[in-house]
């Protein structure tokens, strides 16, 4: 009977976040909303760190999530909302959502990118039915994101992700085990 009731609660406590986290401000508005959020996002990424220009001119692709909130009190979870960019062409939309347990506390919101610095990374993405985040790809933003810096040994990699713009009370951001699903908005 407790074996039940704790997977009762946790199961009741992961959707609550879930919707929790969906009201991180993106909404329901559907491609143009997302489309505004994308550029100003990638606006504020280009001016605060130049050196993601050189990064995004020699991607295949990038998938730019504008806002994803993440929360945790023991158990926790992300959601977001954001586009796949090819060449200077919105292709795809994409949520993101992780759960996640241990001991953890607090609430922060982030932008993160993608950078798909390979066909074959780009493909592999574009063509699973829900990519999920592994151990394979290479930060180019510390914990808190005070510093960024684009470095030539980190453009080898298959997939870059820049974290940025984290604000709240939870420290570090990291992207392993998030499930990116293509969406319809």
């Amino acid at each position: 009977m407790s074996r039940f009731s704790r997977r009762t609660f946790t199961l009741g406590a992961l959707a609550s976040t879930t919707l929790a986290a969906c009201s991180n401000g993106i909404g329901s508005g559907g491609a143009e909303m997302i489309d505004g959020r994308v550029r100003s996002t990638l606006d504020f990424m280009f001016s605060t760190y130049p050196g993601t220009r050189d990064l995004a001119n020699s991607a295949a692709g990038m998938l730019v999530m504008p806002l994803v909130t993440e929360v945790g009190l023991g158990l926790g979870g992300s959601f977001g909302r954001g586009a796949l960019i090819i060449g200077q062409s919105t292709v795809d939309y994409y949520s993101s959502a992780a759960a996640s347990a241990g001991i953890q506390i607090g609430a922060q919101q982030y932008s993160h990118v993608l950078f798909f610095m390979t066909q074959d990374a780009l493909l592999a993405f574009r063509q699973s039915a829900g990519w999920a985040a592994g151990a394979d790809i290479e930060y180019v933003a510390n914990d808190i994101g005070e510093m960024l810096r684009a470095e030539t040994t980190t453009s080898l990699a298959p997939v870059i992700a820049v974290v940025f713009a984290q604000v709240g009370l939870r420290v570090g951001a990291t992207l392993e085990g998030t499930k990116y699903t293509r969406i319809i908005p």
